[in-house]
């Protein structure tokens, strides 16, 4: 118990400091961190077509190997869209309360 009592004081000695920004306000990181956002959404699209595409292809062609790669590749890219539209309003909010 007196060890616990100890660390427990230990921890409350601690400092805590606030949320600095690291850039110093710098407009080059947000400008790169838009070229990504973008850049991202732009990948997802153009995967998301590809596939579209792939499939189409394979149909056509009688490749049914070519038909499910391109299945699998439309879930990834939608997936993938899916993981960006949650993460961009969080990029958005940790660049916003860091400045």
């Amino acid at each position: 118990m007196v060890i616990v009592h100890a660390l427990a004081q230990v921890l409350a000695d601690v400092p805590n400091p606030g949320p600095v920004d690291p850039t110093q306000g710098a407009k080059g990181v947000g400008l790169l961190v838009s070229y990504v956002k973008w850049g991202v959404l732009i990948a997802c699209g153009l995967s998301a077509l590809a596939s579209g595409g792939m499939m189409a292809v394979g149909s056509l062609s009688n490749r049914p190997d070519a038909v499910d790669k391109g299945k699998r590749a439309l879930l990834w890219s939608l997936g993938g869209v899916i993981v960006v539209s949650v993460a961009i309003p969080m990029v958005n909010t940790v660049f916003g309360a860091a400045g």
